[in-house]
């Protein structure tokens, strides 16, 4: 019947306890090792990850050489999968994809002839339809595997061999790149220019203690580009880099970092004072037409007030077309407003973090990548020079026992015509090894000629003078470095920075230097509103300035507690009870058809604390901040501003005191009074500017504390308005009496002072 699904009588006994957490970790560590090895981070030596590796290897054993024709991607994708690489066939062919295009990798890898995407972000055609072949990159990279240049391991079915690392005769990892999440790690090389990269590795050779600064250019050398080492990546799309010098060299020294790329554009006259924006490069690994959707999008959405239209006219070459909305628009407050919104400016994160000798994942400088490189094309021209020795050496036996026999030529074919063991008899009658007998007995006939003799000599005399060349080779570190410098050099010509490929696309720039005002205006579009707080706190804008409030309706139980005209490009600054700052943009205040939202919901502001002031932010003033315990002390208005929800910390106030007052300074003097109705008037200069703390003691109490202060310019006098709004103004003479120093009581207000402590 069929198989017993029953276990025997004695399986407990063949069960073995596992520790769960020990048995977990070892998987997933296994798991993250297979990862990070087999999969995310690159070799520095040829900065390939297998699967690229595996491409490579394949399309040579295809013979998809420079010089030969096309073969379907499918056939290509089928024999990694099937021979080296048991995963998705999507996955490879994706891999094979963006080797081949001009603006994912600097310098091309693959030869694609078809649909292989473009910069729009379109899909490939499938691999049935597209083909490929090497380019003399690839080739490069290859140069030498079939000269045991590296070691091969057995492939995942131990049916074929596979290469651990290529010769890597190009700079790969520098040269384009790499990026890559494993686990618990990630990389992220941007491309580099090859010219500078060979630049700065013969210099390295030259000077093996060379530091990072030493590798690098900020500025080009315009007499020899030759001489011009790494100023900063070089990205396929071009852009322009406006990241710091100082930033760029910390980067290369520390291999973590990043760049800000911006796309290039220029001003083109449309005559009659009108004007376009024309974009004709963008930032690296951004797709075209998301980045104009995006800014279609914004433009709808009234984010770029400055904007009229946008427009693709691309057709080999990018070329967006930027519309604006009048001719007195600025072009540079324009772009800095769609540098901030959208993908025209990204930054491109540098971690170099590479497996070292294809074993141990490190996070390299600059100058350890390069030099790590070296190191691997020492070892390969070490392991070629040895291969060709071992060859001419085997030729040279054969040669030999050529020469002997053509010295002994009758003798030779008496003994092959004659003799039962020719091999035999020849390697004791002539001292002939057994290759050299072998040899001589495969030699055909026609090679029995007198010419045939010559050319033997000369190919023996030829492989002698190598012999002794390779083998000085081996035997002088200053020979082996002078190769690697000869080969480094000659890449350099064939990729120097006058030719098409070689050309450095991404230049340097210095970011404009703006009023972030007049970026921020640019991107909100003007309009007056009314900017209205209730006493319990509920904020909104009312479209327009509103002449009267007292039209406006609130809350049961709530009332207006203070109102003024703005514009929603106007940044508004609150003050709180507890010394804190907030700041909301105008045009982002709820509006004015219900009664607005709590200002706890728009900001973080701690539930026992109250709104004591808002209004308009004006960068240019100074402002008096007094608390209600009579402390206070200057500090601009710049500095009050606060950057997120949480606010800014200005004056320090301890329950139960507060913040009370806030006053803009427009004058040379301070008139502050009492809950206990005495005025004290002192020179403004008494006060010190903080940038925060609790401040100094404007005027001294027995008990109660500050009902109201002024700032005011002595010379046109105190002005104050009673409850019947009569104006009473007093001159310095009038206010003698109570001018004095600051910290003091001072004396009872004036004759006429409102009973509300108030000075208005």
């Amino acid at each position: 019947m069929g198989k017993s699904l029953i276990p025997p009588d004695n399986g407990d006994d063949n069960i073995e306890p596992v520790d769960l957490k020990a048995a977990l970790e070892e998987r997933y560590l296994a798991y993250a090792l297979s990862t990070i090895m087999n999969r995310a981070l690159p070799d520095v030596r040829d900065g390939l990850k297998p699967v690229h590796r595996r491409i490579m290897h394949a399309m040579r054993l295809l013979r998809l050489s420079p010089d030969q024709s096309y073969a379907k991607c499918a056939r290509i994708v089928g024999e990694v999968m099937g021979k080296f690489h048991p995963h998705g066939d999507q996955s490879i062919y994706d891999a094979l994809v963006r080797l081949s295009q001009d603006f994912a990798v600097r310098y091309p890898v693959v030869d694609g002839q078809g649909n292989f995407g473009n910069i729009d972000g379109d899909n490939p055609a499938a691999m049935r339809y597209t083909e490929a072949r090497m380019t003399d990159v690839a080739m490069l990279l290859l140069e030498g595997i079939t000269e045991d240049a590296v070691d091969f391991r057995p492939t995942y079915n131990e049916e074929d061999e596979e290469p651990i690392v290529l010769p890597g005769a190009f700079p790969n990892l520098l040269a384009n790149g790499s990026s890559g999440i494993a686990v618990g790690m990630a990389t992220s090389i941007p491309p580099h220019n090859v010219s500078e990269l060979c630049a700065a590795a013969l210099h390295l050779i030259r000077h093996p203690e060379a530091t990072v600064e030493e590798l690098m250019s900020l500025e080009d050398d315009p007499e020899d580009h030759t001489r011009t080492r790494v100023r900063g990546p070089d990205f396929p799309t071009g852009g322009v880099l406006v990241e710091s010098a100082d930033a760029i060299l910390d980067a290369y020294k520390t291999g973590r970092g990043g760049f800000r790329l911006r796309a290039r554009w220029h001003v083109e006259d449309q005559g009659r004072g009108t004007w376009i924006v024309v974009i004709t490069e963008i930032p690296y690994q951004v797709q075209k037409s998301r980045l104009i959707e995006k800014i279609a999008e914004l433009l709808i959405a009234k984010k770029i007030p400055l904007l009229d239209d946008v427009r693709d006219e691309s057709t080999e070459d990018v070329r967006i077309v930027l519309e604006p909305k009048s001719r007195s628009v600025n072009p540079d407050i324009l772009m800095e407003s769609l540098f901030k919104l959208s993908e025209l400016e990204t930054r491109f994160p540098l971690n170099m973090n590479v497996l070292s000798n294809g074993k141990v994942p490190n996070v390299l400088s600059l100058r350890d990548v390069l030099k790590q490189w070296l190191e691997h094309r020492k070892d390969v021209l070490i392991r070629r020079s040895r291969h060709r020795l071992a060859e001419i050496e085997r030729r040279l036996e054969i040669l030999g026992g050529f020469l002997i026999a053509y010295l002994n030529l009758d003798e030779v074919i008496r003994i092959i015509r004659e003799e039962d063991e020719p091999k035999q008899e020849m390697m004791t009658r002539f001292g002939l090894s057994d290759v050299q007998a072998e040899a001589v007995l495969n030699m055909r006939l026609r090679s029995l000629r007198k010419l045939e003799e010559f050319e033997i000599r000369k190919e023996f005399d030829g492989l002698t003078a190598e012999k002794g060349e390779i083998e000085q080779l081996l035997g002088s570190d200053a020979k082996q470095w002078q190769t690697i410098s000869w080969q480094i050099a000659e890449m350099q010509k064939k990729y120097a920075a006058d030719t098409p490929l070689g050309k450095r696309r991404t230049t340097f720039a210095d970011a404009p230097q703006h009023d972030q005002a007049d970026i921020h205006h640019a991107m909100i579009e003007k309009e007056p509103v009314t900017v209205v707080v209730s006493e319990k706190g509920w904020l909104r804008a009312m479209k327009g300035h509103l002449p009267d409030f007292s039209s406006l309706t609130f809350k049961e139980g709530d009332k207006l507690k203070l109102a003024f005209h703005a514009e929603t490009t106007d940044r508004i600054l609150i003050l709180t009870t507890g010394g804190k700052f907030y700041t909301i943009g105008a045009n982002s205040l709820p509006g004015g058809r219900g009664h607005g939202e709590p200002i706890r919901i728009i900001v973080d502001m701690e539930n026992d604390q109250d709104i004591v002031t808002a209004f308009v932010h004006n960068p240019g003033r100074q402002l008096l901040l007094s608390s209600h315990d009579g402390n206070g002390f200057l500090v601009p208005e710049a500095d009050v501003m606060a950057n997120t929800r949480k606010g800014r910390q200005v004056m320090n106030v301890k329950a139960p005191d507060e913040a009370r007052h806030c006053i803009p300074v427009t004058g040379d003097s301070v008139a502050i009074v009492g809950e206990n109705r005495k005025m004290l008037v002192f020179p403004l200069a008494e006060i010190p500017e903080l940038g925060r703390g609790k401040g100094v003691r404007l005027q001294r109490y027995k008990d109660g504390g500050v009902s109201d202060i002024r700032v005011f310019a002595m010379e046109r006098g105190l002005t104050w308005q009673d409850a019947a709004d009569r104006t009473f103004t007093r001159s310095r003479e009038e206010l003698a009496e109570w001018i004095g120093a600051r910290a003091s009581a001072g004396r009872m207000v004036p004759k006429g002072f409102p009973r509300s402590g108030k000075f208005s």
